[in-house]
């Protein structure tokens, strides 16, 4: 039976009011110092009322958001897809921190489809078959290529393919059409940012293949050769593509191309606003509290290290009230 998101979408429609306008993070931006800034943000709402560091003021509106989502959606595994990237994440932790004799706990991240701890007891005791199914081989893959040649980068080309052929495998069983946009999306940003590396570190062909993921709106045998050949060959075969508008940004820097990224997304998201059922307006409201919470991490990192106002400014991502 199909699930019901009437309820969901109106307890959204509420939450999107409260969301940071480009007024609201302007007046972030101008702000004195870091203080200036948190008290800002707890007059909007954030935070818990008591004193934390930045980091933990993210964090916990990083759970908030999690929590409210978990309350208003009855499967929350229709979500998958966004969580999916979390696991991935503490794989690559779990490998990295079990190599070299560490403790993870501090770099895993909490909201996840799996519970890492159950991840970490596994790989540690080499009892592959414990993992989840889609995770078995890429973990052995991963830790097999890290015990032999201590390759940081090689194990996170492995554990990073896996997950974009996750994510577009996800998307691909959905009927939702703003999942499967979502999905294709996340790979084709992905893809794009492994090329233009590549290409700046001259990596061979056969490592560019072995990174990049398929996806249905690039050719990534083209992209791949376009790759070896150098990054002004992306940006010509980029410029052939219905993401010719990324060429401007990936010319500027890998910072105006992330940007660039988030934005296409926000603006892909953007026609959820009036729709007034089905999961859309809960993915998009998703997206736009993220890209909120990395929006202020950039302003708190700002003023922490004291950039500039511009600096900071042309890495800000457009917001979705």
């Amino acid at each position: 039976m199909q699930q019901d998101f009437t309820y969901a979408v109106a307890r959204i429609r509420f939450r999107e009011t409260k969301l940071l306008s480009d007024t609201d993070l302007n007046a972030l931006l101008m702000s004195s110092d870091v203080d200036a800034v948190m008290r800002l943000l707890r007059d909007k709402g954030w935070g818990d009322n008591t004193d934390c560091r930045p980091e933990e003021l993210l964090s916990l509106e990083e759970n908030k958001l999690w929590e409210f989502i978990n309350e208003t959606v009855d499967d929350i595994s229709v979500l998958n897809f966004l969580l999916i990237p979390n696991d991935y994440h503490n794989l690559k932790v779990i490998l990295k921190c079990i190599t070299r004799d560490m403790e993870p706990d501090s770099m895993l991240i909490e909201d996840s489809v799996e519970d890492a701890q159950a991840i970490y007891k596994a790989i540690k005791s080499r009892e592959y078959g414990d993992l989840p199914a889609y995770m078995q081989q890429v973990a052995q893959d991963a830790m097999t290529t890290l015990l032999q040649t201590s390759d940081g980068q090689l194990c996170d080309i492995i554990v990073d393919k896996a997950c974009m052929e996750h994510v577009y495998r996800l998307g691909k069983e959905s009927k939702s059409d703003i999942i499967r946009l979502y999905c294709e999306l996340f790979v084709v940003s992905a893809d794009i940012k492994i090329a233009i590396r590549c290409a700046n570190t001259k990596k061979k062909l056969d490592f560019i293949r072995r990174a990049l993921a398929e996806c249905d709106t690039l050719d990534v045998e083209r992209l791949a050769q376009a790759a070896c050949e150098g990054k002004d060959e992306v940006i010509t075969y980029l410029g052939t593509t219905e993401y010719r508008s990324a060429v401007e940004a990936i010319e500027t820097s890998m910072s105006a191309f992330e940007k660039w990224c988030d934005d296409y997304m926000t603006n892909a998201m953007k026609p959820q606003k009036w729709e007034p059922f089905g999961i859309g307006p809960v993915v998009a409201y998703i997206i736009a509290r993220q890209n909120e919470i990395k929006a202020v991490r950039m302003i708190l990192s700002a003023k922490l290290n004291n950039l500039s106002e511009n600096t900071i400014k042309e890495r800000l991502r457009d917001m979705y009230v």
